[in-house]
């Protein structure tokens, strides 16, 4: 008998590669991190939901894990990004630590580095990321770093030799591998010197002066290179990645790793690069442009386990596009195929293709439902949207016999995707408005008009789409019309178009009344 062949996700995958590690751990350490400095984009929550899954993975084989999530917050303020408002007012700020601008873009929030990241953190529950938050500038003002920091200084010149090795030119001899914030004017200070010890000296050009003990005030951070292996050490991280960017040869992975078994003495986390996230069927993408498309946007347009669906099939070191064209059509029916597959009510799918398919389901849903949930399709929302011209309490209505909360929630959930991807995203061709009357400027043929009436006539009867359609065909054939000329007047008629949605469904689905009086106008 052959033997079965083992499917696993990407995430199960990684998790083993943990485990195997350091088999006889307690809890495993899962880490993501961001740097608030502006607004977080869906290549931002790449990194976060990918976090999640493997610290899924790792309670999925009954091992403890904790997801921290930081943010780098006591960074250096270093740019303006592209798309902030009151760009000049932000900019007297620059070289401060990222907590000391001043949000200015609602006044809601502590600071400029907060409103970032609430606008992110508070959507991240919706698609079931809950990660314990960190906020770096609060471990630094209470001096956790401390030790870590002593360390880095005591061995400055192994750090200086690790970083020089993939630099085209050296380290200045001054360099430390800490960053100094006057306590006067906030600014980093340019002029710094160890003095031995936990004792660190600065000199800022507001003139403040001072040496102080790093156990005792939080005024200095470890540069990023330095940080990132010292947070490692400090949290024994199993597994954090980043963007591809710092995987390249010599970049912060390589001399990180480094870092931490020569300096810190401990081994680094497994990691790997994510591929860059682009945009289909939007504007281009652009951080750098503040062309920006954030957790909330993909919210708007897919549901929440959809929004899981889309990064647990996809490998985290792939690069892919999220759709906001037609193909968002598709997603929905694939993510929908996927949940029938997972409850067994889809034929005709290998073993192997089942095993995968159920395993991104799980990763997937927000929340396992016990039974298949209702599957209202996003394509016939969109056409019932348009032809109640675009009211849902109206088109909710259509939907009279769902009994359960559950299903009456994803149909309300999904109908609001639906309008606002018609609203925002839709092609042209794609909206239409059913008319009112009959177009009196309209000219047809004697026979397309004979058709339409054929077709009104037979509408006085039960019959469903698939005979419906079939009929199309057979008073085409009796009265010599062109097809395609009859479904063009057909559309011409319902929605002054030459195309839309299929014509035998479309008629059932405006409605016998309607459609009967739109084509006896002739």
């Amino acid at each position: 008998m052959a033997k079965k062949e083992k499917v696993m996700h990407w995430a199960d995958q990684t998790a083993e590669q943990i485990i195997a590690r350091k088999k006889d751990k307690k809890e495993y350490v899962v880490a993501t991190g961001v740097t608030p400095s502006g607004t977080l984009h869906i290549g931002n929550f790449r990194e976060l939901i990918t976090g999640s899954f493997i610290a899924k993975a790792l309670t999925d084989k009954k091992k403890k894990a904790v997801h921290y999530h930081y943010w780098d917050d006591y960074d250096v303020f270093r740019k303006v990004p592209a798309n902030m408002p009151k760009p000049e007012v932000l900019k007297k700020f620059l070289r401060q630590a990222l907590i000391y601008v001043p949000d200015i873009i609602d006044n809601k929030h502590k600071n400029y580095a907060e409103h970032n990241e609430k606008e992110i953190e508070e959507l991240l529950p919706t698609v079931g990321v809950i990660p314990k938050i960190l906020r770096n500038s609060e471990r630094y003002l209470n001096c956790e770093y401390a030790e870590e920091m002593k360390t880095a200084l005591e061995n400055t010149d192994k750090i200086k030799e690790i970083l020089n090795e993939h630099r085209k030119e050296p380290l200045e001899e001054s360099w430390l591998p800490i960053s100094v914030y006057c306590e006067k004017c906030n600014i980093e200070s340019e002029k710094i010197q160890y003095k031995g010890k936990y004792n660190v000296s600065y000199e800022c050009k507001c003139g403040d002066k001072k040496t102080f003990d790093i156990r005792k005030k939080g005024l200095a951070k470890l540069k990023w290179r330095v940080q990132w292996p010292a947070w490692w050490h400090q949290k024994d991280v199993d597994f954090e990645s980043a963007g591809k960017d710092h995987f390249a040869a010599g970049g912060s992975r390589t001399t990180g790793q480094k870092i931490q078994t020569e300096v810190y003495g401990t081994i680094s986390p497994i990691g790997f690069g994510f591929g860059w996230i682009g945009v289909k069927g939007g504007k281009q993408f652009s951080s750098s442009a503040g062309v920006i498309f954030t957790l909330k946007d993909v919210l708007d347009i897919y549901e929440p386990s959809i929004v899981r669906y889309i990064f647990a099939g996809s490998r985290p070191t792939s690069e892919f596009a999220i759709s906001f064209d037609l193909d968002v059509l598709k997603i929905y029916e694939d993510f929908d195929k996927c949940e029938r597959i997972y409850f067994d009510k889809e034929e005709d799918i290998s073993d192997k293709e089942k095993v995968k398919q159920k395993r991104i389901y799980e990763l997937s849903a927000v929340k396992i439902p016990k039974k298949l949930p209702y599957q209202p399709g996003f394509r016939h929302l969109t056409n019932l949207l348009q032809i109640h011209e675009k009211d849902i309490k109206k088109t909710m209505d259509e939907f009279k016999d769902l009994k359960t909360k559950e299903d009456k929630d994803r149909l309300k959930s999904r109908m609001q995707c639906a309008l606002n991807w018609l609203e925002h995203y839709a092609p042209d061709d794609f909206k239409f408005t059913v008319q009112k009357e009959s177009p009196k400027d309209l000219k047809l043929g004697s026979k397309e008009k004979q058709a339409l009436k054929k077709v009104s006539e037979l509408l006085d009867k039960p019959i469903k789409d698939k005979e419906l359609h079939e009929e199309f065909y057979n008073i085409c054939k009796e009265l010599n019309l062109n097809v395609g000329d009859f479904f063009k007047a057909a559309y011409k008629v319902l929605i002054n178009k030459e195309r839309g949605p299929r014509l035998a469904s479309f008629i059932l689905t405006i409605g016998k009344k309607k459609v009967k009086e739109l084509f006896s106008g002739f």
